[in-house]
């Protein structure tokens, strides 16, 4: 399966997040920076194929390596209708990729950390197998119709949030407060805080798009339910 891997900018990735990633990727992975999402590839050790975006917050080392390297770079200008990490979502789309899974610290910006969650779920995504790992949070997204089983650890935290609207014919198991052809509205917080029973939960979606978050995915699993 051909898979991309975007790295955001924001805060410095968890090194944690990046050994997950690296467990499971495939020699044949894109990965695309958004930005200063280079700098934190570069410190992570990975191998940058392209690099998006205004290039406004990229550091002076950055720039200076990626004029020595042989890295495709797609300029855009500052004032743009799309964020970096849209603009390096779009990216990877357009090369036809079935997976993407995005890296990202996190950042002191909430307007910036919504935008680009919210972006997972864009609708010409939807043909598209999309995960983040968002500082120590997991992220899967799902756009109906899907059926996605979502591996965790039993007694562990999940939620599942909405984007864009209603998500229509929730169907859950494995999990404590199950759902049965169920809707979720994304202004209430009903899908909020369940637990995960088994290491596995299968989830369905009729129509709608969710994310489903484990917000303490990289956290040992006593410290999580002591927090």
């Amino acid at each position: 399966m051909s898979t991309a891997l975007v790295v955001v900018g924001g805060d410095a990735l968890d090194p944690r997040a990046v050994t997950q990633w690296l467990e499971h990727h495939t020699d044949s992975t894109i990965v695309i920076a958004a930005d200063s999402g280079y700098d934190h590839a570069v410190a992570a050790g990975l191998q940058v194929h392209i690099v998006v975006g205004d290039l406004d917050s990229i550091s002076p080392d950055g720039r200076a390596r990626l004029h020595a390297d042989t890295i495709e770079v797609e300029t855009h200008p500052t004032d743009k209708d799309f964020t970096d990490t849209e603009l390096a979502l779009r990216a990877a789309a357009s090369r036809g990729v079935e997976r993407i899974t995005v890296l990202g610290g996190g950042g002191d910006r909430l307007d910036h950390s919504l935008g680009a969650l919210f972006a997972l779920a864009d609708p010409s995504l939807a043909h598209i197998a999309v995960e983040a790992w968002w500082g120590e949070a997991h992220i899967v997204v799902l756009q109906g119709p899907a059926t996605r089983t979502v591996a965790g650890r039993a007694g562990e935290v999940i939620s599942l949030l909405p984007v864009g609207g209603p998500a229509h014919g929730l169907t859950t198991r494995g999990v404590q407060y199950a759902l049965d052809d169920d809707t979720l509205h994304p202004t209430a917080s009903r899908g909020v805080s369940n637990v995960l029973t088994d290491d596995r939960a299968h989830i369905t979606v009729r129509s709608g798009a969710l994310l489903v978050v484990r917000p303490h995915a990289l956290r040992p699993l006593d410290k999580e339910m002591t927090s």
